[in-house]
């Protein structure tokens, strides 16, 4: 369980295919305080520590995981905001976030607002019911507040946040572009009212 409250961005500082795809992430975390088998959120999807040196850690990422989410992620050099798990008496800054990955979004253009930057978003029409103006959504790991959702007429859903200097600075939300692909995560509470609605109307 995360928050969506990036704390390092990390590289890939090297990708090996093995039965899975074994990722060597570089990090400014104190490896030290992370065990083997803690679960480390890198750009929004919840992986196990399977290795670590004194400034890395390393991941396997299956093949469903790759097939689920961005794929720019899982190449050397790439960046990713990292998040440890959350901890009993840890502050909830952001919003609850699992680390699973709903789908994959797709940045359709950004302009400035202030010292804001906002960034449109195009993510698959079957999301539509659980993004709402004002609610909470992850995307790359990163916990932001939907500004507005409206239906597209190829039909995707689009919707908006705003990222403020701190956000940019902090993640690899700060480079971001038209045409990039970002791993979302709707809302938890979100999902599982939609599921209840779903079951009722069966």
């Amino acid at each position: 369980m995360f928050t969506g409250i990036v704390t390092d961005v990390g590289e890939v500082r090297g990708a090996e295919q093995r039965g899975d795809l074994r990722l060597r992430i570089g990090t400014a975390y104190d490896l030290e305080t992370v065990d083997l088998g803690a679960s480390i959120s890198c750009s929004g999807v919840c992986l196990t520590v399977v290795d670590k040196g004194d400034d890395w850690f390393a991941v396997d990422v299956s093949g469903e995981t790759i097939s689920k989410t961005a794929a720019d992620h899982w190449r050397e050099g790439a960046k990713l905001n990292l998040e440890r798990a959350l901890r009993l008496g840890d502050e909830l800054g952001g919003h609850i976030v699992t680390g699973h990955v709903d789908a994959v979004a797709s940045v359709v253009g950004t302009c400035q607002e202030g010292d804001s930057t906002r960034i449109g978003i195009s993510a698959p029409n079957d999301l539509a019911p659980m993004i709402a103006p004002k609610g909470s959504i992850t995307l790359d790991g990163v916990s932001l507040t939907v500004n507005d959702v409206r239906e597209a007429e190829d039909g995707s859903t689009h919707f908006s946040v705003n990222i403020i200097p701190h956000t940019a600075q902090h993640t690899t939300l700060g480079n971001i572009a038209a045409g990039q692909q970002l791993n979302v995560e709707i809302d938890v509470l979100a999902r599982y009212l939609s599921r209840m609605i779903a079951a009722r109307s069966q």
